[in-house]
C-alpha cells in the first residue's frame, strides 16, 4: 500500500486513483498525516479492506509533500555501508553512528534545493518511517513498528560537517531543503524482501551512487532495536539508514552540486525524488 501527503491531506494511492483518507473513512481517520501515525495500525487494518476503490481523480504528483511531514525525532546513521566505509577509509563503527537532521531541513520529493556554499554533496538513502511506539524492540519484531520505507536524501554541507575541533554533522546536513523524502511511503508488506532493495542517485543523468540496502551494516530491525533500547521511537519519526558509495567529497578530485544540476534519487519498489540545484539569492 502507499500513502502520500497530497496538499497537506493523507491519501491512499492506487493505480488508477488517491481516495482521501478522512473522507472515505467518514472521519474515523484524520487527514493530518501526523495524527494518523497515531492510529497505524488500525488504520491500515481498515485501509486494506476498502475495495480498490474509484473516489477522487489520480494524485496529483505535483502536490507530493514529504510522508511525515511533522517528525518529532529524526535520526540519521553514518557510516552504514561497507563501500561507503571503505572510500572514506574509515574503520567499520561497532554500532551505529548516530545524528539528526534538523526538522526545518525537511521538505518533499520536488524541490528546489538552495546552495548555501559551494561544498553541498548528495547522500542517497533509505529512510524507515515508524509507526507507532516502540521502546525496546527486538531485532525479530522491529518491522511491526515500521509504518513504511520512503526515499531520502541526506544533503551536506562538507565544510560545517568537519570543521572545527569537533565534527559539526547535525548542523552540516540542516539546511533548509536538506532533507527532502518522498514521493510517498510504502509498507513493508509490498516488497519481497525489504532488506534488500535496489538505490541510486544520478546527477544530470550520471549514475553517482548505486547499490542494494542489503549492504547496510546495520540493518533496519538493527537501527530500530538499537535506537529503541535508548530512546522511545514515536509515530512518524524518520530514520535515514545511511548512503553508499559514489559521495562527491570522496571523489578524485572532490566534485560538488552546482546550480542547475539536476538530482534524481530512486529506491526500487518506492519510487524517486527529483531536486534542481539553484544559487542562494
Amino acid at each position: 500500500m502507499r500513502i502520500a501527503t497530497i496538499a497537506g491531506r493523507a491519501k491512499v494511492l492506487t493505480d488508477a486513483s488517491a481516495f482521501d483518507v478522512e473522507e472515505v473513512s467518514r472521519g474515523r481517520f484524520p487527514a493530518d498525516p501526523a495524527l494518523l501515525f497515531e492510529q497505524w495500525d488500525a488504520f491500515v487494518s481498515w485501509a486494506r479492506g476498502v475495495e480498490a476503490p474509484s473516489y477522487g481523480p489520480p494524485a496529483d504528483l505535483t502536490a507530493l509533500e514529504a510522508p511525515s511531514p511533522t517528525p518529532r525525532q529524526v535520526f540519521a546513521i553514518g557510516l552504514n555501508y561497507r563501500d561507503h566505509i571503505a572510500e572514506t577509509g574509515q574503520t567499520p563503527p561497532k554500532s551505529p553512528s548516530v545524528f539528526t537532521k534538523f526538522a526545518t531541513s525537511l521538505s518533499g520529493p520536488n524541490s528546489q534545493l538552495i546552495l548555501p556554499t559551494e561544498n553541498v554533496d548528495w547522500e542517497v538513502e533509505l529512510v524507515a518511517v515508524i509507526g507507532g511506539p516502540a521502546k525496546n524492540v527486538t531485532g525479530a519484531s522491529a518491522w511491526r513498528h515500521v509504518a513504511g520505507l520512503t526515499v531520502g536524501q541526506d544533503y551536506t554541507e562538507r565544510v560545517i560537517q568537519t570543521e572545527g575541533e569537533i565534527p559539526q554533522f547535525s548542523l552540516g546536513k540542516s539546511f533548509p531543503g536538506f532533507g527532502p523524502t518522498g514521493p510517498w511511503l510504502v509498507t513493508p508488506d509490498e516488497f519481497a524482501d525489504p532488506d534488500d532493495l535496489a538505490l541510486e542517485c544520478t546527477v544530470n543523468g550520471e549514475s553517482v551512487q548505486k547499490s542494494r540496502t542489503s549492504q547496510l551494516l546495520f540493518s533496519v530491525r538493527q537501527l530500530v532495536a538499537y535506537l529503541s533500547s535508548i530512546t522511545p521511537l514515536l509515530p512518524g519519526d524518520l530514520i535515514f539508514t545511511g548512503t553508499p558509495a559514489g559521495v562527491g567529497w570522496a571523489r578524485t578530485p572532490p566534485r560538488f552540486l552546482r546550480p542547475g544540476d539536476e538530482v534524481i534519487s530512486r529506491i526500487e519498489g518506492i519510487g524517486s525524488l527529483h531536486q534542481t540545484a539553484v544559487q542562494a539569492s
